[in-house]
């Protein structure tokens, strides 16, 4: 008896999931740009950051698109404007904490921030990258 229950039952069950599955809401790429994210993508290779600087508005969540180009690199950047005591509070508030982030070869690595506070946001690669490492920088204008 417990098996021809189980029988009639599994097919129901089965399509109940399946529609429940249909029914739940799916990730999707469109939503960062619906919630007015301004998307920058940046290049980083050979002791330079492309394009450079990058300027983004006030007030707006911004999303760095970064990609090595040429080998491992790394993005450490100010959270306070030039000029400001490192004690101020941060005019670029970001979604997850970081400290140096570092972009392997030939991936795209995501960095999400609001920009709260008019200025400029100076970064630099923050891993060993070769002769001209020290070099590598470029900076955010927050206008």
């Amino acid at each position: 008896m417990k098996r021809i229950a189980i029988r009639a039952l599994a097919p129901t069950l089965s399509g109940f999931f399946v529609a429940l599955a249909f029914c739940l809401p799916q990730p999707s790429s469109v939503g960062a740009q619906n919630q007015g994210a301004q998307v920058i993508e940046l290049v980083a290779k050979k002791y330079e950051y492309s394009p450079s600087p990058v300027h983004v508005r006030a007030g707006t969540k911004v999303q760095l698109k970064i990609t090595a180009a040429d080998h491992d690199h790394g993005f450490k950047i100010a959270t306070v404007p030039d000029g400001s005591e490192a004690s101020n509070k941060p005019g670029l508030v970001f979604t997850s904490p970081q400290d140096c982030v570092q972009l392997k070869k030939g991936e795209t690595t995501i960095i999400e921030f609001v920009a709260q506070t008019r200025g400029t946001y100076p970064f630099r690669c923050c891993h060993t990258c070769g002769l001209g490492h020290r070099g590598m920088k470029s900076e955010i204008i927050v206008d």
